[in-house]
C-alpha cells in the first residue's frame, strides 16, 4: 500500500471498541420505552449510523419527534456511561503514534459527537496530536454524505488523492466513495470482509497494524 499524507479514521469499531457503552445506552432507552426484545447483536449492527436512524431501525418508529426524544435520552445516558465503557483497540495507540512520527496527518471522521471522542482521546494523546476531528455535531448531513471527509480535506489542505479513509462499515466505504478518496476496510466490527469488498477499496485489513508493518 502506498503512503498517504493524511489518514482519516472512523471511530467506533475502527479505533475504539465502544460497543459495551453503546449497547448499555441504547438498552437503557429502549427498555424505558417498552422495547424489551432488541438483542445486543441488533444494537451492534447499527453502530456507525446516526442515533435517529439506529432507533428507527430497532423500533420501527418513524415519527421524528419520538425519535428525537430517544436521541436526547441516549445522549444523557452516554454522558454518564460512554467514555468509561470505551477502550482503544490494542494496536490503535501504536499505529497512530507511528503514522504521526512518519509525518502523516491524523484525523477522525465519525457520527459520534466530537466532544465525546475528545474526552477519550485526550486521556491518551497530547493536545493537538489529532490534527482534526469531525463529529456528528460538525456536519449538516451524516455519513454516507461526504461532507465530513471533504471538510477535513479542506481544513487540512490535503488533496483527495493523498487521503486514506479507514472504517469498519459499509457506511464508511460509501462515504469514502462519495468523497472520492481511497478506502481501507477494518474488520474490527460487525461488517464482514465480503460486505466491505463490494465497495471500492485499496485494502481490507483484520486490524490497523498493516498500516505500519511492512
Amino acid at each position: 500500500m502506498k503512503s498517504y499524507q493524511a489518514y482519516l479514521f472512523d471511530f467506533d469499531y475502527t479505533l475504539a471498541n465502544s460497543s459495551k457503552g453503546i449497547v448499555m445506552c441504547y438498552r437503557n432507552v429502549l427498555e424505558r420505552h417498552g422495547f424489551h426484545q432488541v438483542d445486543d447483536l441488533s444494537i451492534k449492527r447499527t453502530i456507525g449510523k446516526t442515533l435517529v436512524d439506529s432507533f428507527s431501525i430497532m423500533t420501527g418508529i418513524t415519527d421524528a419527534d419520538t425519535l428525537e426524544t430517544f436521541r436526547k435520552e441516549y445522549v444523557k445516558e452516554a454522558d454518564q456511561h460512554m467514555t468509561a465503557n470505551t477502550v482503544l483497540f490494542p494496536e490503535t495507540e501504536e499505529v497512530l503514534r507511528a503514522l504521526k512520527a512518519n509525518g502523516a496527518r491524523i484525523g477522525i471522521i465519525s457520527t459520534k459527537y466530537r466532544y465525546r471522542i475528545m474526552e477519550l482521546m485526550g486521556k491518551i494523546f497530547p493536545e493537538e496530536f489529532i490534527d482534526i476531528i469531525v463529529g456528528g455535531e460538525d456536519v449538516k448531513e451524516a455519513k454516507p454524505s461526504p461532507e465530513g471527509l471533504l471538510q477535513a480535506a479542506s481544513r487540512l489542505n490535503c488533496p483527495k488523492e493523498q487521503i486514506l479513509y479507514l472504517g469498519d462499515s459499509t457506511v464508511d466505504a460509501e462515504t469514502a466513495q462519495n468523497a472520492g478518496v481511497d478506502f481501507a476496510g477494518i474488520l474490527h466490527g460487525m461488517t464482514t470482509r465480503e460486505e466491505l469488498a463490494a465497495y471500492p477499496h485499496t485494502a481490507i485489513f483484520p486490524d490497523l497494524l498493516p498500516l505500519i508493518k511492512k
